[in-house]
């Protein structure tokens, strides 16, 4: 398992929440743009800090944004 570099997943990870609550927000607006940018951070973060090597199941929790967020979440309190 590669080293996890904490701070910047926390710093990606705040980003994440962020375009969560906006999207939260939007409501009955067109949403498309930011469902795409919040999938686009997802694979994102996979990818750069190796979730799956750190959490088995986060690849399965992937489109669900708040239990990916809480796993990300878990992750760091784990790796801190």
């Amino acid at each position: 398992m590669g080293k996890l570099n904490v701070q910047k997943l926390k710093e990606t990870l705040k980003y994440l929440e962020s375009k969560q609550r906006e999207l939260k927000r939007q409501d009955q607006n067109d949403v498309r743009s930011l469902e795409s940018m919040i999938k686009y951070l997802k694979k994102d973060m996979m990818e750069q800090h190796n979730l799956a090597e750190h959490h088995q199941l986060i690849k399965q929790e992937i489109k669900d944004t708040e239990s990916f967020i809480e796993n990300v979440k878990n992750i760091i309190k784990i790796n801190s």
